[in-house]
């Protein structure tokens, strides 16, 4: 009988550690519903996941979501009531609603293509595209495009970005659900010449980073309670030094990024970087612990 338990034992274990060394990405990516459990966000916006996520409806009367084969319609339950807010909230612009991009898949994780964040719940894609109808069928959801708000030279924004992108990206922000909002720099530096001097406060929020001139992403805060969800460090506060972020915007973009400085020639040959592990490299057992109990519930 000891050799048996023991036999058993070792086999379990065995299980476990090659679950472990799979790709988290196949394991996530082939979950198609939600678990049943309470919600939660286990971990960080890139490296995690989540439980108990919520689908948003495909079509609402203030937004549809896009992309539907790719099955990342889910949210925790705060980020849907956030989109439904926002999405009230752009008909006082003169748009339709919103275009809803990807939130994240039925349990969170890390992504086969795309992203290396959207992994617990708490990101959102929305795009610059403003809705002229919201009745798009299945197919011309996955076909439309959105719309480039950054000139060719990357150095301002084109003529796509309007007043009511602006509106909307200061109604996210000032959202109290948010932590942050990620668009192209040449956003962050028009809103930054157009904000009044004496409301600016929320600016810190717009966060530039390349590659979002097709569509803002919004960061949730950890939801209170959320024991398991790890706040982003350095917070916003942090990274603006307590102000608007827009004298560091514009040092970054156009000096660092645009116009970078020549790096000194190195006095020995560099050694070979190696290379850095992404996302879609993780195993099972990089994400926390609670992850393997997300996969296994109904």
């Amino acid at each position: 009988m000891a050799r048996i338990l023991i036999g058993l034992t070792l086999g379990l274990t065995l299980a476990g550690a090659a679950m472990a060394e799979q790709n988290a990405s196949a394991l996530f990516g082939a979950q198609r519903t939600g678990s049943h459990q309470p919600a939660a966000a286990i971990g960080s916006y890139a490296k995690g996941c989540a439980a108990g996520l919520v689908q948003l409806p495909e079509t609402g009367p203030t937004w549809q979501a896009m992309r539907l084969s790719r099955n990342r319609n889910w949210g925790q339950p705060e980020t849907i009531d956030f989109i439904k807010r926002l999405s009230a909230q752009a008909t006082r612009h003169g748009w339709k609603g919103l275009y809803i991009g990807d939130i994240s898949q039925p349990r969170g994780g890390p992504m086969t293509s795309g992203h290396a964040s959207h992994q617990i719940g708490l990101d959102v894609d929305i795009w610059m595209l403003p809705p002229k109808r919201l009745t798009l069928s299945r197919t011309e959801r996955e076909n439309l495009s959105s719309i480039d708000v950054r000139s060719a030279d990357q150095r301002r924004v084109n003529g796509n970005f309007t007043p009511a992108h602006a509106a909307i990206l200061k109604a996210a922000a000032l959202d109290p659900a948010v932590d942050r909002i990620f668009v192209t720099p040449p956003v962050k530096v028009a809103m930054c010449k157009t904000a009044t001097r004496a409301d600016r406060d929320w600016l810190q929020k717009i966060r530039p980073l390349y590659g979002h001139n097709y569509h803002f992403h919004v960061r949730l805060k950890c939801p209170p309670g959320a024991r398991l969800c790890e706040t982003q460090r350095p917070t916003v506060a942090e990274l603006s030094k307590g102000g608007d972020g827009c004298d560091e915007t514009l040092e970054w973009w156009v000096t660092d990024y645009l116009n970078p400085p020549k790096a000194a020639k190195p006095a020995k040959p560099a050694k070979p970087t190696p290379k850095k592990r992404g996302a879609r490299d993780y195993t099972l057992a990089d994400l926390p612990g609670q992850c393997r109990t997300v996969l296994a519930a109904d």
